[in-house]
């Protein structure tokens, strides 16, 4: 690169990359295969509209590649465009844009196409695990839409459907959101769709974070019970910033429009190839295996911590990610992950359930283990792991010098 500038500091943050071990679980590492289809001239064009109706000649083959993406998308999840010739297949009739940019304005989408203006939506709230979309009252979605936010359990700190299909029962929202950020557990999807059936909304999942979870067979699949299901292409997938909604056949050209034009010009068409590039990874054989050990890997730094006497908010996990009550130790989440951070270790502050400190230094922090997983790191390395943040939080410890020589030995690809 002719600006040193620029390069310098590419340079320094791939190193970074490199020489840390990154558990925080909406960070990925993608290919350099996904890289190139990012990067390539694909950015220099402008595909306003849809295959086969744009705004702008000379689409022929980002038609093809938009296509391709969707097709891939549809595939990787067991999807059908087609209605199944018995009627009932759970699996079909669903259609797929891969436009949005990102996840907050595929949920904005959704909400846009599905319900009107001031009415109801219903989310677990963000302090319990939610997303900012999800109703939050600093997100547009907080603003334009009357948000009832549902909590998990304060014993459990799961979610107890029978509480939760009592508060829709009485306050009758037109959109049910399942799917979180900083939620531990496995959803019953089925309970919401009863929920969701019984007082008349529409069943909406985000699968931001575990999408590459349900594609890798470790998580059950939402396609059965949604009426539409978000998903973010990093995270889990293992893909580029972007992001789906998938959605029933009938429901489609509603958020179609809502995407575009009523929220989006142009879709970034090297971003949609990057997509289609980790579909196609997502697809091989490997990628289940790559799954299953994202799970193992996380249920080990769980039970790892806990063996180490740290409490484990909900007492563990089923997927990628955990959270640790770090206030339980005389901390706050800012104060243990600026310790870890100093030491090569990034997670990220996070609230737990019921929390009594403020958002910018809650009293939790989160973890998950899909970017150790692609660098080939398993049980025995999530086990050393828990042994250094132990050392760091408990003991003040240098472990700088030995969390380097761990990432050392699995470097990435570039």
């Amino acid at each position: 690169m002719q600006d040193k500038s620029l390069a310098i500091l590419i340079k320094k943050e791939i190193k970074r990359q490199n020489e840390t071990l990154d558990l925080i679980p909406s960070e990925n590492f993608v290919s350099p295969e996904v890289l190139r289809a990012l990067g390539s001239p694909l950015t220099n064009k402008y595909a306003e509209g849809y295959p086969g109706a744009r705004y702008y000649g000379g689409n022929q083959y980002v038609d093809e590649i938009e296509n391709l993406c969707k097709k891939r998308a549809l595939a990787l999840f067991g999807l059908s465009p087609s209605t199944n010739a018995r009627g009932n297949s759970p699996k079909a009739n669903w259609q797929v844009n891969v436009q949005p940019y990102s996840g907050s304005p595929a949920n904005l989408a959704v909400y846009l196409a599905l319900v009107p203006i001031g009415e109801k939506i219903m989310g677990l709230r963000l302090d319990m695990g939610g997303h900012l979309t999800h109703g939050h009252k600093v997100s547009m979605t907080g603003k334009a839409w009357q948000a009832i936010p549902y909590e998990v359990d304060k014993k459990t700190e799961r979610l107890d459907y029978e509480v939760i299909r009592k508060f829709a029962k009485r306050e009758k929202p037109k959109l049910i959101i399942a799917g979180y950020t900083a939620y531990p557990r496995e959803i019953d999807f089925s309970k919401f769709r009863k929920i969701a059936d019984e007082v008349g909304a529409y069943l909406m999942v985000d699968m931001s974070h575990f999408a590459g979870l349900v594609a890798g067979d470790v998580y059950k699949s939402p396609f059965a019970y949604a009426d539409v299901v978000t998903a973010t292409a990093h995270k889990t997938l293992r893909g580029p910033r972007a992001a789906l909604i998938f959605s029933k056949v009938a429901l489609g050209q509603a958020i179609d429009r809502a995407v575009f034009p009523g929220l989006q010009g142009g879709p970034h068409i090297n971003q949609i190839a990057a997509v289609a590039q980790a579909f196609f990874e997502a697809q091989q054989p490997a990628f289940k295996r790559y799954a299953k050990q994202i799970v193992k890997n996380a249920k080990t730094l769980a039970d790892g911590l806990k063996k180490r006497g740290w409490r484990i908010v909900s007492g563990g996990t089923d997927t990628h990610l955990l959270l640790v009550d770090v206030a339980c130790e005389g901390m706050g989440g800012k104060e243990a992950s600026d310790k870890l951070e100093s030491q090569g270790i990034i997670v990220n502050k996070n609230a737990i359930p019921f929390d009594p400190r403020p958002p910018m230094d809650p009293s939790g922090i989160r973890l998950g283990t899909p970017a150790l997983t692609t660098r080939g790191m398993k049980e025995k390395e999530m086990k050393q792991i828990t042994g250094y943040i132990n050392d760091v939080l408990r003991k003040d410890k240098n472990v700088s010098r030995e969390v380097r020589a761990l990432a050392k030995k699995f470097p990435l690809p570039y």
